[in-house]
């Protein structure tokens, strides 16, 4: 059982703790998701060289600030935000990412399938917000997903119309 501290929060102690280790989960698969990014940031080669780790750093920013968010809400309902690597590694279901691309195309086709993975995990617990009567949760990642569905879109626009 995850560890609560004391709130005046008004969510059933029951739905917090579920809502915790969702958090929690999510928090690992973005953490995953903005190393994957720099990963790519990093090692990116070709012609597009530029414009994609340009691109790269834009994805590593923006789940940056969706960890952020999701570890704020992890500790407004009395958790703790489990950040640390043991924790992400155990974690994150996010698909794993190879440290021997190179090419452009392939770092855009495999951080956009880490990004899709991660919008679908979030959407879920969108639905698991949802039914333990969490709005707040439910909107905050609503908003990931909008952001994560945005970030796809840029990085597939990149394997589209060649």
């Amino acid at each position: 059982m995850t560890k609560l501290y004391p709130t005046k929060n008004d969510l059933p102690e029951s739905s917090r703790q579920v809502l915790i280790e969702l958090l929690n989960a999510r928090l690992a698969e973005g953490i995953d998701l903005t190393l994957q990014a720099k990963q790519a940031h990093w090692n990116v080669k070709g012609m597009s060289f530029f414009q994609l780790h340009e691109l790269f750093d834009q994805v590593y920013e923006q789940a940056g600030e969706w960890v952020d968010l999701i570890a704020e809400r992890t500790v407004q309902l009395g958790g703790v935000a489990e950040g640390v690597l043991k924790e992400v590694a155990a974690r994150s279901e996010l698909p794993a990412y190879s440290v021997e691309l190179s090419g452009g195309r392939a770092h855009v086709d495999a951080l956009s399938g880490t990004l899709a993975a991660f919008g679908r995990s979030v959407r879920a617990s969108i639905e698991s917000a949802d039914r333990l009567q969490d709005a707040d949760t439910a909107d905050l990642l609503t908003e990931v997903s909008r952001g994560a569905d945005k970030m796809l879109w840029l990085l597939e626009a990149h394997l589209q119309g060649e």
